[in-house]
């Protein structure tokens, strides 16, 4: 009798209570876009401090805790994301001259530049992602994935 391997088996194929959760095809594809962003956008800018450079280039003085909201990080995570970006010469916090506990953030130089070269590669990448999309399919996908977000981002409020 022949043994098997896992591979024999489908082991690598995952279970159907897998294949059929949400959250699981959703962390699949998280895990593909990250990647892919690594390799093809910038392996030391991680998407959350693409996110918060992107809001800051679009309203630059607007307060940590606003850009916070922006992005969708809670403020614990946005304060560690702005301290990196400023560690790394890419973004600058001034205290608000009417209440010292507010940070306002604004790109350097540098972070200008890196966003600017970020961003067009990660319109690159969105451009591969898409690429089997035609125009119209791609505005209802993205407007699908904004439902999606908004409505699951509403279960935590609701739980």
């Amino acid at each position: 009798m022949a043994e098997t391997t896992p591979s024999d088996t489908g082991a690598d194929t995952p279970p159907t209570a897998l294949s059929a959760a949400p959250g699981y095809q959703v962390r699949r594809l998280y895990q593909a876009y990250v990647a892919a962003w690594v390799r093809l956008v910038d392996a030391a800018l991680t998407g959350p401090q693409f996110a918060v450079l992107t809001a800051v280039g679009a309203a630059p003085g607007r307060d940590q805790s606003s850009m916070a909201s922006a992005v969708a990080l809670d403020t614990s995570t946005m304060a560690d994301v702005a301290r990196r970006l400023e560690g790394r010469g890419l973004l600058v916090r001034r205290t608000a001259p009417d209440d010292g506990r507010r940070k306002l953030l604004f790109l350097t130089e540098s972070g200008e530049e890196a966003l600017a070269e970020a961003d067009r590669r990660a319109r690159l990448l969105d451009e591969r992602l898409l690429e089997s999309y035609g125009p119209g399919e791609r505005t209802a996908l993205l407007e699908e994935l904004t439902e999606l977000a908004d409505r699951w981002e509403g279960l935590t409020r609701d739980a």
